[in-house]
């Protein structure tokens, strides 16, 4: 069995396919959680730095004044080159979002984009679609940044809150802290799974435009398509482009997926995942303002969501075949573990029909 899983950047792929290894693979032993520490404190430092332009951008003055330096202490930092947590950058960071100026920031997250690693509930604002302004057409005026900062995976418990623990010495990254690292996915990546003596493999490939002209072409008879939306991006541009809204990227994508002749045969489960980010963002974010069409009620996640899915079911142009769909938490292991359990039987049956098996 092959699933191919495509999608736009920062729609939880990647976090899927982690579930997948905690859920049916070896799982993350000590040794492969120590590393991803470089790259939760890299994450830490992206998250902060979006912040600290934020606070310009958004002409916000810090409370303290010593954290001017520390925003200059933390700006200058090469992300890239992180490796360890010193201790006067954890004091730096740790000052700056005890700052009610961050604060204020913060609270104003619909206007800039943020890592989701940076805040335990992501909320982040891009370039607003007018009524009568297309994708393509210039970035609304209120949106003063591009994207400043990758997306990521909320929890409960966020980077910035947890700096404490992950300063302490001798720091092992836990399962949830593993979860929630953003790496963009980069040229095609293939993991196998053993699902009850019947073998998966997993496909996992790049979903930024970049990444695409790596991968579209390479594919045929793969049995399974698993196209992940991420449901709060709605207001949300592209990494790639500040003035292209990302759902509409998404839509585009999968109505190109779907019709591709060589995909013909493939089984489709669209994945529209982030509901828990779409259950708090829907209510300071409207859908309306972004997609004129949608006629439900506001700061209602279960309309929203129903009619996103519409959209996207709307786009298969072949009335015999059947999109199959589910809502998702990437970060909620049981839920995944749920909802695959209902995929794998799907792609079972799918497989066993086309061989008239059943």
């Amino acid at each position: 069995m092959c699933p191919l899983r495509p999608s736009t950047g920062e729609s939880g792929k990647s976090t899927f396919i982690k579930q997948m290894r905690i859920i049916h693979g070896a799982g993350y032993s000590e040794e492969d959680k120590r590393g991803f520490t470089k790259l939760v404190y890299q994450n830490i430092f992206t998250a902060m730095q979006a912040m600290v332009r934020a606070m310009e951008t958004l002409k916000i003055l810090y409370k303290y004044e010593q954290n001017k330096a520390n925003a200059l202490l933390i700006r200058e930092v090469d992300v890239e080159k992180v490796t360890t947590f010193d201790h006067q950058y954890v004091n730096a960071i740790k000052t700056l979002w005890s700052d009610p100026g961050v604060q204020e920031c913060y609270d104003r997250r619909r206007e800039f984009q943020l890592s989701d690693s940076a805040n335990p509930q992501f909320v982040a604002y891009s370039a607003k679609s007018l009524s009568g302004v297309g994708v393509g057409s210039a970035p609304c005026p209120r949106c003063p940044l591009s994207p400043a900062a990758p997306e990521q995976t909320p929890l409960q418990c966020s980077y910035l809150t947890d700096v404490d623990r992950i300063a302490t010495v001798g720091y092992l990254p836990t399962q949830q802290d593993v979860l929630r690292v953003r790496v963009p996915t980069t040229g095609i990546i293939e993991y196998p799974f053993d699902l009850e003596n019947i073998i998966f493999r997993m496909v996992d490939v790049g979903g930024q435009r970049s990444e695409r002209r790596k991968w579209i072409h390479c594919f045929e008879n793969v049995t399974s398509i698993m196209f992940l939306v991420a449901l709060s991006e709605y207001d949300q541009v592209l990494v790639e482009s500040d003035n292209e809204n990302r759902m509409e990227e998404s839509k585009a994508l999968f109505r190109t997926i779907i019709t591709y002749p060589w995909f013909q045969n493939s089984s489709v489960i669209l994945f529209l995942n982030k509901k828990d980010l779409l259950e708090d963002k829907i209510l300071h974010s409207h859908l309306v303002d972004y997609f004129p069409e949608f006629d439900g009620p506001q700061r209602d996640a279960q309309a929203a969501r129903e009619f996103i899915l519409k959209m996207f079911v709307d786009l298969n142009p072949d009335s015999d075949k059947i999109i199959y769909s589910h809502f998702t938490c990437a970060t909620d292991t049981e839920n995944i573990r749920f909802v695959f359990a209902a995929v794998k039987d799907t792609i079972l049956q799918l497989n066993l029909k086309e061989y008239n098996l059943v």
